[in-house]
């Protein structure tokens, strides 16, 4: 009896604990996510400065939260960016820069993508602008982490934008020039040869003259 007891207490110890576990899991997720929705509030910042050499010292207090590492100071965005890894990673690790390129740069190129058709994504007057942007996006998300942009996440990124988004669009293939440009090309040095050997000749002849 008491054995029955002692395994009744210990599932119902287990299903407590399972429980409260999966309670946390779905908070960490909400706050990831809320975090993220009070960056996206924020104004995307101006394009100049990416490469300014100014940074945050670490230890800096900003409002109500001390930074335990350096942060960038390249975008007014610095300080939120930096705030979000350290509540939820703890460093400005490329995992957190995974999830900020994640919902606030690809995101926003995916939703600008979707109005247009395959045929005007592969027309680069269409896609220059959201291009640009989603460029300027990850080297500011990168600068403020204080992580050398371009780097391999950020590739990785726009290699998977290519193969989704502009994979069907046609390439220019460099064949050779026409026959005119081949033609003189082939023969304006085969005349020069004989125009430098007969320097050469009048040249020697010349020097053995004197």
């Amino acid at each position: 009896m008491k054995t029955d007891r002692a395994k009744m207490t210990a599932n119902s110890f287990s299903l407590v604990s399972a429980g409260c576990f999966l309670t946390h899991l779905l908070w960490g997720r909400a706050t990831v996510d809320g975090l993220v929705d009070e960056l996206l509030a924020v104004q995307p910042a101006t394009t100049t400065g990416y490469h300014s050499t100014e940074m945050t010292t670490a230890n800096t207090t900003y409002g109500e939260s001390t930074l335990p590492f350096a942060c960038g100071n390249n975008s007014h965005r610095c300080t939120e960016i930096c705030n979000f890894c350290s509540e939820m990673y703890g460093a400005p690790t490329m995992d957190c820069l995974s999830t900020l390129l994640s919902h606030l740069c690809v995101s926003t190129f995916e939703s600008s993508m979707v109005s247009l058709n395959s045929t005007d994504r592969c027309i680069w007057g269409n896609v220059r602008g959201l291009y640009s942007n989603l460029s300027l996006c990850t080297e500011e998300m990168s600068d403020c982490l204080l992580i050398p942009w371009p780097n391999p996440l950020v590739e990785d990124t726009f290699v998977d934008i290519h193969s989704r988004f502009f994979k069907d669009c046609p390439t220019e293939e460099h064949g050779d020039p026409p026959p005119v440009v081949m033609f003189a090309l082939v023969m304006t040095p085969i005349c020069l040869i004989p125009v430098m050997v007969s320097l050469v000749v009048l040249k020697t002849m010349n020097g053995d003259d004197s």
